[in-house]
């Protein structure tokens, strides 16, 4: 099965304080074929997720199909169709049609399965960490980096874009105006600090009213702030939210789980980490030696 890249990356530090328990029901169904390649079975996915009956499940697994083909992925790679022999209540032997799922496929069945069933939501917090976990781990642009510095002018462009995309997602939900922008803004940093606003952190970090906050993160801090960006992104667009209040309660919610989540780990809380120095710094570091490494 094909290893697939998600619409976006998360730090390696933040992924690994955000791994869950690894003996979850979903890494206990999971097996491995020959080949090392490892895959989860529909028919005992969906006895997981609290489907009684497989056909219940089949329109589903279409709906994650349809995602998987609109994320220009092959459906063949991640969904492969193969029959076995089971034993039925007779004690007989018969036939049945089952499908070998990718890890990607699962994460966008979970996306699509019912959304009331509370084993679901614990499979789609189970397969976005690990599916991301495993993109950082073959992900060669990272996995170059050396250094802090490049790590975080790495992770700094990364935050950047994406949120360009969440500004975009939450424009669509209703939050409109500069003003509102700045509201929803800081419900996530609500969430993800402790609490704390924009204004309030500025103030925990030491940092001046002309600074940007995220110029004077590290890594981890960044990781932290890419996650809760990407994941509210993800969530507005999933359930079509709609209006300025569930917005700012998604985005404060998204928050709060990634807080919550390094808390129970033993992770650092954001505001307590070091404030470092500006970014600027860095980028006009390199620009520099980029200008002394060309050739006159």
């Amino acid at each position: 099965m094909q290893n697939v890249s998600l619409p976006y990356n998360q730090h390696d530090n933040l992924l690994m304080v955000t791994h869950l328990q690894t003996q979850s029901i979903f890494e206990q169904i999971k097996q491995v074929d020959t080949d090392g390649n490892e895959f989860w079975k529909a028919r005992t996915l969906a006895k997981v997720l609290g489907y009684l009956e497989y056909r219940n499940f089949k329109p589903v697994i279409t709906k994650a199909k349809e995602a998987c083909k609109n994320s220009n992925q092959d459906v063949l790679d991640h969904f492969v169709q193969f029959h076995e022999m089971v034993k039925i209540g007779s004690g007989a032997i018969r036939k049945v049609e089952d499908i070998k799922l990718s890890r990607y496929a699962c994460y966008l069945i979970v996306q699509n399965a019912d959304p009331s069933k509370e084993v679901v939501a614990v499979g789609q917090t189970y397969f976005a960490v690990q599916t991301r976990i495993q993109e950082i781990q073959q992900m060669e642009a990272y996995n170059r980096l050396a250094t802090e510095e490049e790590k975080r002018l790495f992770l700094r462009n990364e935050l950047s874009r994406h949120n360009t995309q969440l500004a975009a997602a939450a424009k669509n939900a209703g939050v409109v105006e500069p003003v509102d922008y700045a509201i929803f803004q800081n419900h996530g940093y609500k969430g993800l600090y402790g609490g704390l606003d924009a204004k309030a952190i500025h103030a925990r970090k030491g940092l001046k009213k002309s600074q940007q906050i995220l110029d004077h993160m590290g890594s981890t801090e960044l990781a932290a702030n890419l996650f809760r960006a990407t994941q509210t992104e993800e969530k507005l667009r999933r359930e079509n939210t709609k209006g300025k209040t569930a917005a700012n309660q998604t985005h404060y919610e998204v928050g709060k789980t990634v807080r919550k989540t390094i808390k129970e780990l033993g992770g650092t809380m954001p505001e307590d980490l070091p404030t470092a120095d500006s970014i600027k710094k860095l980028e006009k570091g390199k620009e520099t030696k980029k200008v002394k490494g060309k050739k006159p």
